[in-house]
């Protein structure tokens, strides 16, 4: 009887949990939903239709005399370009076959590892002016990126794209309309579980984290917080979409603009697929010093932010 007795209660309490986890889930999907649906949408129109033309200009830009300030709209056209991490090496490939200067490579390259539109309509979710943090650090990223091999790589090969080469698109069937919604179905499936996953982490971490422990980690201007933001980043990150619930969570419970800032950098900067592109592309030297660039400079900017903010 003891025993039944005891599987009752805790039945009853796992069947209470459930219905908190459940409410929590679907309010912050509410909440979240439209932001990822219109990302999407946004995010292959661009990848169908636009992509070819921004990368055109990219190309377009390799006989202009622009020197170091052509860092500028090589970021700008990074973070508008829909690429995945191997599909902007590619590209990249291609580019400097073509003559393209490494360092707007480094600064276009960078940028689109942080930052797409399809991400930018995700982050509109954390509000204007975690967006607008967003956008900036990830320009900023970009390029001090940029400048970076300007000054140390000037008359060196920073890059190393033998082992790439430009892949052919997907996105090849004649009917436009079906090739738009072809791209849609694959983001829906390359994102979605992401999506769906982080939204039910941060469910839990509203349920079994007290409040006051992200205040008391990343909720201060300190230093102390910025730097646990940042790494945090580095293994947690697996999909933009999938961290948008979890800092949105963190910024209720008192996470600074800064350590969020560090965050959004470090985590894209280190996703493990990221990283296993840039590795081939870099060699080990130079990707250890990536790494080290992605973290003093996500601590600088975090810690910039907070003093400013």
């Amino acid at each position: 009887m003891n025993w039944c007795a005891s599987m009752a209660e805790l039945f009853t309490v796992l069947k209470g949990e459930f219905v908190y986890i459940r409410y929590y889930f679907a309010l912050q999907f509410r909440q979240i939903c439209l932001y990822w649906i219109i990302g999407m949408l946004i995010g292959s129109f661009v990848s169908v239709f636009a992509k070819d033309k921004i990368h055109g200009v990219f190309a377009g830009m390799r006989d202009k005399k622009w020197g170091l300030f052509g860092i500028i709209p090589a970021c700008v056209l990074g973070i508008a370009s829909p690429l995945c991490m191997y599909g902007t090496v590619s590209i990249a490939a291609s580019f400097r076959k073509q003559g393209m200067r490494e360092d707007w490579l480094a600064a276009f390259m960078t940028a689109s590892i942080l930052l797409n539109p399809q991400l930018i309509v995700y982050s509109a979710a954390l509000g204007a002016e975690a967006l607008a943090v967003r956008v900036a650090a990830c320009f900023l990223c970009g390029c001090a990126a940029g400048l970076l091999v300007f000054l140390f790589y000037r008359k060196r090969d920073f890059f190393d794209f033998s082992g790439f080469e430009e892949k052919a698109g997907r996105d090849v069937h004649p009917n436009p309309l079906i090739r738009y919604l072809l791209n849609v179905w694959r983001n829906m499936k390359a994102t979605g579980l992401y999506f769906l996953l982080g939204i039910l982490l941060s469910a839990l971490f509203r349920r079994y984290v007290p409040q006051e422990l992200m205040t008391r980690l990343c909720g201060s201007n300190e230093a102390w917080g910025v730097l646990m933001a940042a790494t945090v980043g580095v293994p947690l990150y697996a999909c933009g979409g999938g961290t948008i619930p979890l800092l949105r969570q963190w910024l209720w419970d008192g996470m600074s603009m800064g350590s969020a800032a560090a965050f959004m950098i470090t985590g894209p900067a280190t996703k493990i697929t990221n990283l296993g592109a840039l590795k081939i592309a870099m060699g080990w030297r130079r990707f250890a010093l990536y790494l080290l660039f992605v973290m003093l400079f996500s601590f600088l900017c975090g810690t910039a932010v907070n003093l400013f903010a």
